[in-house]
C-alpha cells in the first residue's frame, strides 16, 4: 500500500513538474521580452543583451556533454534543440522527486501545497542554479553573476514551484 501511494505521488509529481516547467518557461519568455524592451533604450545595453542572448545556456552545454560521453558530438544547432529536452526532462524528474517527498513527508506539507511548492522550487534554485550548475562548469560561478540574474532565476523557480505544488495536489486528489 505504501509503495502504491509513493508511485501515485511520483506520477502526480511528474505531471506537476512538467506543468511547472512549462509555467517557468513562459515566465522566462515574458521576463526576457520585458528586459529587451527596457534594454532597447540604450545601444550599449542592447549589445550586451544580444551577447548574453547568443551564448549557449547550461542545458545546451549539458546536452553536449552527455552526448560526448555517449560518443557523439552535437552541432551547435543540435545542442540548441536538445537544450529544451534537458530542461523539461529535469523539471519533470524533479517534480517526481517532489511528489515522492510529499507522500513520505509530514502531513502538514500536504495541507500547504502552494507554500511547499514554492519552498521546493526555491531549494531547487539554490541546489541546481547556485551550486550544481556552476560546479559542473555549465555557467560562471554564482559570485560572478549579476544580482539581476540571481533574481531572475529565483523568480523562475518560485513560479515552477508554485505551479508544481498546486498541480500535484490537484492530480493526486484524482489518483
Amino acid at each position: 500500500m505504501a509503495r502504491q501511494k509513493l508511485w501515485k505521488g511520483m506520477l502526480a509529481g511528474s505531471a506537476a513538474g512538467l506543468a511547472g516547467t512549462i509555467a517557468m518557461t513562459q515566465f522566462q519568455n515574458l521576463w526576457k521580452k520585458a528586459s529587451s524592451k527596457l534594454e532597447s533604450s540604450g545601444a550599449a545595453e542592447s549589445s550586451n543583451h544580444e551577447q548574453h542572448h547568443d551564448s549557449e545556456g547550461p542545458t545546451e552545454k549539458l546536452a553536449g556533454k552527455v552526448a560526448e560521453r555517449a560518443g557523439y558530438r552535437l552541432s551547435r544547432d543540435q545542442r540548441s534543440k536538445a537544450g529544451p529536452i534537458v530542461h523539461y526532462g529535469f523539471g519533470t524528474a524533479m517534480g517526481a522527486l517532489y511528489g515522492g517527498i510529499m507522500e513520505l513527508g509530514p502531513r502538514d506539507l500536504r495541507r500547504h501545497e502552494l507554500w511547499s511548492g514554492i519552498g521546493f522550487g526555491s531549494m531547487l534554485f539554490a541546489g541546481a542554479d547556485e551550486i550544481t550548475v556552476p560546479a559542473m562548469g555549465l555557467s560562471k560561478p554564482a559570485q560572478k553573476m549579476p544580482v539581476s540574474l540571481h533574481l531572475y532565476a529565483l523568480a523562475s523557480h518560485v513560479v515552477y514551484g508554485a505551479t508544481a505544488g498546486v498541480v500535484r495536489k490537484t492530480i493526486r486528489g484524482v489518483l
